[in-house]
């Protein structure tokens, strides 16, 4: 089953201190963008990384974020794009 948490708390307690696709590894070359709600580009991450909801070394404050999750799947031997786009919320 593939999924993603619809928030995450990055405050070292060790619960959604990150956040990620849940089953990405199971998809065949899966990335996930995640943007600001200006649509710049803040992580890039592939099935073994997770964002910890900083860029350039920074904690970004309490928002919602997009994301477009891309991966491929094979479709009777043919190989087919899918791509998904939503949001979730980091609190802080």
């Amino acid at each position: 089953m593939v999924g993603y948490p619809k928030f995450f708390t990055p405050n070292n307690d060790g619960a959604n201190d990150t956040w990620n696709i849940k089953g990405i590894e199971t998809l065949n070359n899966p990335v996930v963008f995640v943007f600001d709600r200006y649509g710049k580009l803040l992580a890039q991450l592939n099935s073994n990384t997770e964002w910890d909801g900083t860029y350039n070394g920074k904690p970004l404050p309490s928002s919602d974020y997009w994301f477009r999750f891309e991966y491929e799947e094979d479709e009777e031997g043919v190989v087919v794009a899918k791509s998904t786009r939503a949001n979730f919320t980091l609190k802080r």
